[in-house]
């Protein structure tokens, strides 16, 4: 299926910003099921300066630096993207998940090695007991790890409930755990420091979702595979934890499936710090407001 993508950014300040320097994660991956036809990028005011760079995770990052004096800084993407659904996993035959957690602690092979770097906490998700305890009921002993991290993300979508007013940013983990409401970004923190805490390898994937399916979808069960989904109206983020043999597995806690064919990976890291769409500093402004506007459409693909 063919997507197309628009991404838009508005700040707004209360006073002349004199230069500021950002830098953007809104470029989606080249992966094996996901490839990119197109992308434009446009900053208004024009950039000074405007450089690519691939970062320590893969992730293609653009750096803007604007040193006009401006009140309004606009960001925008729009992107094609041909993506094809992953072939399907059974669960129940993958790795018992402490035979995971054991491995990724000895064995030196690069692509264990890579996983291990996702076992530690990081600055939005911490490892704990609070977390391991939520996590243990869908991980007895000898269970299957892809089975038990799809029931630990099933229980995260009925027991938390989605609330875009009730976190921040800086919302820590636990304090989410404590109170079972968030946004996506909190549902995947907290799923990732649930897996994190029982020795599970697990990154956080930031993205988009389809806004909408087409009409002749609409009801169907593609339309239930692929969208609607929540978190679309901005970009989204999801789990990907680590399954020797099946290699990185991804999970949508908020959404309650396995990604398909409607999920588009922009970025991946340890937590949203790494890889948050737009982040920077700028000189003067005084306060800001920050608008978000994304649209992910679907077109037939030449294969369908």
């Amino acid at each position: 299926m063919i997507y197309r993508v628009r991404h838009e950014t508005l700040y707004l300040y209360s006073e002349p910003v004199a230069t500021s320097h950002n830098e953007v994660h809104l470029m989606p991956r080249e992966l094996p099921r996901q490839s990119l036809a197109k992308l434009e990028l446009r900053c208004d005011p024009t950039p000074e300066t405007v450089a690519w760079h691939r970062d320590y995770f893969g992730n293609d990052v653009v750096f803007i630096a604007v040193i006009e004096p401006h009140e309004r800084l606009v960001i925008r993407t729009e992107s094609r993207v041909d993506l094809r659904a992953p072939a399907p996993i059974d669960a129940e035959r993958s790795p018992a998940w402490e035979d995971v957690a054991a491995r990724v602690r000895r064995d030196r092979d690069p692509a264990w090695l890579e996983a291990f770097e996702m076992v530690f906490p990081s600055t939005y998700v911490p490892v704990s007991e609070a977390l391991a305890a939520y996590a243990r009921p869908s991980f007895a002993v000898g269970r299957p790890l892809a089975a038990g991290a799809i029931e630990l993300a099933h229980r995260i979508h009925t027991e938390f409930r989605y609330d875009p007013a009730a976190t921040q940013l800086a919302t820590p983990v636990e304090e989410v755990l404590r109170q079972r409401h968030g946004v996506c970004q909190d549902f995947a923190h907290l799923m990732i420091g649930c897996l994190r805490s029982l020795g599970i390898p697990a990154r956080y994937v930031s993205g988009y979702l389809r806004s909408a399916p087409p009409p002749s979808e609409k009801g169907s069960a593609k339309e239930s595979a692929d969208g609607p989904f929540v978190g679309a109206e901005a970009s989204h983020a999801w789990v990907s934890f680590f399954c020797p043999e099946n290699g990185w597995l991804d999970i949508d806690p908020t959404n309650d499936l396995v990604p398909g064919g409607g999920h588009i990976v922009l970025a991946w890291g340890r937590d949203y710090e790494d890889v948050s769409p737009v982040k920077g500093v700028r000189l003067g402004g005084g306060g800001h407001e920050m608008r978000v506007a994304v649209e992910v459409r679907a077109e037939p693909s030449r294969a369908d």
